[in-house]
Order: C-alpha cells, then structure tokens, then sequence
C-alpha cells in the first residue's frame, strides 16, 4: 500500500510538471492552451506534493530525489510566473493622485450566461455601483427585454443582442461617437467598437470583445480568438485617443497570447500588483480564472477595480473606475513589443481564416 501510494504521488507530480510545461509549446490546438489556465491551481497542487514528497516518504533514492527536485523548480516557476498578479509586485497601473470627477469613467463588464434568467440580481449590482458604462455579454432578445430598465439611465447604446451566446449590449451615460459593431473574424461574433465623451470633453477609444473559446465544443483552435485579440490590439497601439479594452476574452490574463496582445497594443493590466479578480467559474471554487478583462492606455489611473458578487451566472461581473490622467503617461511604461513579438502577432492573424 506504501509503495502504491508513493507511486501515485510521483506520477502526479510528473504530471502537473508535464502540464506546467505544456503551455510553452505554441500551438493553436485547444489541449495545449487550457493548461494554461490553472496557473493557480497547478501551483497549490505542485506544492502539495513537494509537501508530501518530503514529509511522508523517504526521499533517499536517486529517482526520489530528481523528482523532488523537480517539483522544487516547478515551484519557483510557477511562483515566478503568478507573482506580477500578487499584491507583492509593482503595480503597473497608477493609483490615482489628485481626482477629476468630469475626467473619470466607472465600467462595468459583465457575462452574464445566456441562460440565466436571475436578471433582477444584475441590474440590483449594477445599480449598487451605478456605473457610467455597462457592458455584458452572452445577451439575448430576452435579456435584452429584462435590461429595458436601463435605457432610460443610460441613454446611448450600442445594443447587438443574439442567440448564439455572443450578444453584446454596451449602454453608457456619456455620449457615444462612431459606434459600430464589427465582426473581425467570425461572420457571427461580434464586438463592440466606440468612441466615449467624458463630461470634461475627452475622448476615449473604447472596444469591447467576447471571441470564442479554444475548447472543444466551440472552437478546437485559438487562432480566430488570438487573432481578434491581436487586431484589436494593434488597432490600439496606432489609436491618437486614450485607449479602453474590455471584455471576456477567453484567456487568462497570464497566458501567452494576453502578454503578446499588450506589448502589441502597449496597454496596461490594472490587475497586476493588485490580485487575479477570478471570475470564472463562479460556482466551482478550486476552478476559477481571470477570463474578464480591462486594459487601458498609460494615460489612466485606477480609482478603484472590483470583482462583483455573482448574480447568477457563471462569470462573476467585474467594476473599475478610472480617471483619465494625461499627464501620468510620462512616468507609466506601456509594455513593449519587439521585433519576435511584431513577427508572430503578424503571424497569428495571417493564419487565421
């Protein structure tokens, strides 16, 4: 039993280092990209069975060792890997200093399950953060009919509801400028793409994304994802205006195709040095990851950023306040693409079809 045991802890330890390592091979295909999802997970799990390792078994034999030994490095990796998300880093966006109200956003981004009906309970939070501008996704005409209370509050829109799971609905206080839903990879996935006045008269460029998923049952690849990603993320680096990307994007704020998409697009991640702000899966706590995002441009600082409680769906909604601070961008480094990042982001959206 001894021995058994044993054998089974050295194969899982064998095989969450093979899932750690997985993720460094660039393929599109669905089994390669989800293992980069549990960064977390893998972590705890890694370090369990060090723990267990050591304090259970006598690790005195050459095989015992190199395992330990490699469940040891993993760690550092791993550790190495989620640490810019820990409170522990450099925030890499500003907290605000001095505040102007008319140059301040509040965005609140959502996905809110197509088939929840429980739609009381998200205009009850949307209404606790009163919002300058929502943002949700996996809408429908019936979702659309239960929003009806926000047409009013929120007087412009940009309103796209579908029954395929990628409706989009953007309602905003301020007043929208070239609005326009385009579909930049799949004729039936739409994003959001808009111009937002502030009240101080400031323009923003605001682009909202919800690209399918590279999981089985939805797209075995991540190339029409990544690919969306990546041509929003170059529409950003040449945009004159401050820059606001939101939206579920069905990647984990740590994978690879999201640190390419911000050295392309040169924006910033409010959530690093601050926390991961999982919001999936809601309700399986050992399963949740940071699929909802909002990057914006060094010219911003963060007020606030919070994920909400879960209304019924399966992604928890999330709310940030921003001020646009032109004067910070100076002193805040946008990430940097160079010329390997240039080639293969240009590659990802050649390669799609």
């Amino acid at each position: 039993m001894f021995e058994i045991s044993k054998s089974l802890v050295i194969a899982a330890s064998y095989l969450v280092i093979i899932i750690s390592l997985v993720p460094l091979i660039r393929q599109d295909y669905w089994i390669f990209r989800v293992c980069e999802y549990p960064r977390l997970q893998k972590l705890f799990i890694n370090i369990f069975l060090l723990v267990v390792m050591v304090a259970f078994f006598d690790v005195n034999t050459i095989s015992d060792q190199i395992v330990s030994s490699l469940l040891l490095l993993n760690t550092a990796y791993l550790i190495y890997q989620v640490f810019p998300f820990t409170k522990l880093a450099k925030k890499q966006l500003l907290t605000v200093g001095k505040r102007h109200s008319d140059k301040q956003i509040g965005l609140f981004i959502g996905n809110v399950f197509q088939d929840n009906k429980n739609a009381g309970e998200y205009l009850k939070t949307i209404k606790s953060k009163d919002p300058d501008v929502v943002m949700l996704v996996e809408t429908n005409k019936w979702w659309a009919s239960q929003l009806e209370p926000l047409l009013k509050k929120y007087p412009f829109q940009l309103l796209v509801p579908l029954e395929n799971t990628y409706g989009m609905m953007l309602f905003s206080k301020f007043k929208l400028h070239s609005g326009k839903v385009k579909y930049l990879v799949e004729k039936d996935i739409p994003s959001v793409h808009t111009r937002i006045e502030l009240p101080s008269g400031d323009l923003i460029n605001f682009h909202s994304l919800h690209p399918t998923p590279p999981v089985p049952n939805e797209n075995p690849r991540s190339t029409e994802r990544d690919k969306e990603i990546l041509l929003v993320g170059k529409e950003a680096k040449k945009s004159k205006l401050p820059v606001i990307v939101a939206g579920d994007l069905n990647d984990v704020a740590w994978s690879y195709t999201t640190e390419l998409f911000s050295k392309i697009s040169g924006l910033l991640d409010p959530r690093k040095g601050r926390g991961f702000f999982n919001t999936f899966h809601a309700k399986y706590l050992f399963l949740r990851f940071p699929l909802d995002h909002v990057f914006c441009s060094n010219d911003f600082t963060l007020i606030d950023i919070k994920r909400m409680p879960n209304c019924g769906s399966d992604h928890f909604p999330m709310y940030i306040k921003l001020q646009y601070s032109p004067e910070k961008a100076a002193v805040q480094n946008e990430p940097e693409a160079d010329s390997y990042d240039q080639e293969t982001a240009n590659k990802k959206i050649s390669k799609a079809t």
